[in-house]
């Protein structure tokens, strides 16, 4: 019997990394929102606008993008990430348009806690990923854990803390994202992630 020979064709994807968008959506408007939380300016629209734009839609358009490369760590922690945006920015918009009463102290703290377990489940993923995404992760799941505690004490300090966590939380998302751009883009490691 003569041997058959077998043409196999390998595909190449070619599509962009759609992580550096995610990561640098949630980044931004994180860093902006926890400016705001430490004092330095009060909530207002700007933080609105990049949570219904920016930590919102680029995170669901980068979840589905990561859905489409088959990356479920990706297609999940974006699309929620992107979710929890636009459901904090209706947190906000809701009662003002008297669609909604505006969330208690108590049902504050059960959104930030659920958020907090939700990211230190997935903080456990990230321990097979990069060291870089683990420090976003960990930093998130702390973040959320503080919430927690301003909304249940009102302690203003702890308020701070958060604020000041949230800020370092933010820019190690840009930094990730940044990093993936730059090593991707000069097609070597330029920034360790």
């Amino acid at each position: 019997m003569a041997e058959e020979k077998v043409n196999q064709v390998v595909m190449k994807d070619l599509t962009a990394n759609p992580a550096a968008l995610g990561l640098l959506g949630f980044g931004i408007t994180t860093v902006l929102l926890n400016i705001s939380n430490a004092g330095l300016f009060p909530l207002n629209s700007v933080i609105l606008a990049m949570a219904i734009a920016y930590g919102g839609l680029a995170q669901v358009m980068a979840s589905w993008m990561e859905f489409k490369k088959g990356n479920t760590f990706g297609m999940v922690a974006f699309g929620s990430f992107g979710l929890f945006w636009w459901s904090f920015a209706l947190l906000l918009i809701l009662p003002k348009l008297g669609l909604a009463v505006a969330p208690d102290t108590v049902s504050l703290a059960s959104y930030f806690f659920m958020w907090g377990l939700f990211t230190l489940v997935m903080f456990f993923a990230t321990l097979k990923l990069t060291r870089g995404l683990q420090v976003v992760f960990i930093s998130l799941a702390v973040l959320f854990f503080l919430l927690v505690g301003v909304e249940l004490t009102g302690n203003a300090t702890l308020g701070l803390i958060a604020g000041y966590e949230g800020i370092f939380t933010g820019l190690s998302a840009v930094y990730v994202g940044l990093a993936t751009v730059m090593n991707e883009t000069y097609k070597k490691n330029v920034l360790r992630i």
